[in-house]
């Protein structure tokens, strides 16, 4: 599925209502995840609290009723794109630091954890993390013969 302009839009959108509920301020709110919740059938994109309170929500009218095998794999990539795209504002947000973004099908099942904050560590994508395990044995197989 290839996200139009417009789903991509609404999307940037969701995500700066969630970054302007948390505005940088000297307190940090204590949260730990912000749950994305999507519905295959009904195209929503909910946004939740630890607690399940809600932060915002919007319907991708692209994702309502589809029904791809793959819907929650494609819109992981999708989603993990527009994170990253406004991590900058995603970063300063006033929530006690580590705190992740979540993706969660409509039954809170969790998929996959979008996006981690924390002043030391960073998730990248595992498409990018291909193959590190085999590269990281052969430098230190090399490193160890020298």
């Amino acid at each position: 599925m290839k996200e139009t302009e417009q789903t991509l839009q609404q999307i940037e959108r969701a995500i700066r209502k969630i970054a302007d509920k948390f505005p940088p301020k000297e307190e940090a709110d204590i949260l730990t995840d912000v749950h994305l919740r999507v519905s295959q059938d009904t195209g929503e994109l909910l946004a939740l609290d630890d607690d399940d309170n809600e932060i915002t929500r919007c319907v991708i009218e692209q994702w309502i009723e589809n029904k791809d095998d793959n819907f929650y794999e494609e819109i992981e990539t999708t989603l993990r794109s527009v994170l990253n795209k406004q991590k900058e504002q995603i970063e300063q947000m006033s929530i006690l630091k580590p705190y992740s973004f979540v993706l969660e099908d409509d039954d809170r099942e969790h998929i996959a954890e979008l996006y981690l904050v924390d002043d030391d560590t960073a998730i990248v994508d595992q498409e990018l993390m291909a193959g590190l395990d085999q590269d990281l044995d052969n430098f230190l197989e090399n490193l160890l013969k020298n």
